[in-house]
């Protein structure tokens, strides 16, 4: 790692570090605080409609731009390799993307929406899922490709973090996609986003002091 990487890449990574706080955090205070809304039957995502929803919005902008920080500073840290870099900056343009495409209102959130799945999907409904979808399969193949590599460097520990996080991530997409908004399904995939954002975070903070290869 060059002298200006070292000076350069610590703010940034900070930076990146902070995305999955303030989403982890501001998305537990609008699921406590919105009235009608029940984690075991609706999505995050659906936190972006009704009154206030534009909080949620604006945060998925800013922790997907925040990740895209990270993920550059991450490279710039000394992470050579392309897939995981390209993973974590794909996750975090999808996030900031599905931020942008509001999800549709469903299963009675917010009040006043008929129960279960609606007949039609508007566009925006259908971008928030597919921009949802690839920044998903982004963070997967970060996981797993950083799991090989820290192996490699007998880094155990992070290999096994980043193993597990992969797949509790592809099996709770899977879930969520066939599970059609069970309980199990909308509360696997919400432990999924929370250990994503986790290892997302210690991964910028574990950059700021070690190199990531």
């Amino acid at each position: 790692m060059t002298t200006m990487t070292k000076q350069s890449a610590p703010p940034l990574l900070l930076a990146g570090a902070i995305a999955g706080p303030l989403y982890v955090g501001i998305g537990t205070i609008e699921a406590i605080v919105r009235d009608g809304y029940d984690i075991r039957r609706h999505s995050l995502s659906l936190l972006a409609n009704g009154t206030g929803g534009w909080i949620h919005s604006t945060m998925m902008v800013v922790t997907g731009l925040l990740t895209v920080v990270g993920a550059l500073a991450l490279r710039r840290a000394g992470l050579r390799s392309r897939w995981a870099f390209g993973g974590i900056l794909v996750y975090g343009a999808g996030v900031a993307a599905a931020g942008l495409m509001r999800a549709d209102p469903a299963d009675g959130f917010p009040i006043g929406t008929p129960a279960g799945i609606p007949d039609s999907v508007s566009w925006h409904g259908f971008g928030h899922v597919i921009a949802g979808f690839i920044g998903f399969i982004g963070l997967i193949v970060a996981c797993l490709v950083l799991s090989r590599r820290f192996a490699r460097q007998n880094e155990r520990g992070w290999s096994r973090f980043s193993l597990v996080t992969g797949v509790v991530y592809f099996l709770s997409l899977i879930g969520l996609s066939t599970g059609g908004g069970s309980t199990a399904g909308n509360l696997g995939f919400t432990v999924a986003v929370i250990l994503g954002w986790t290892w997302l975070t210690l991964l910028m903070l574990h950059a700021r002091t070690e190199e990531v290869r």
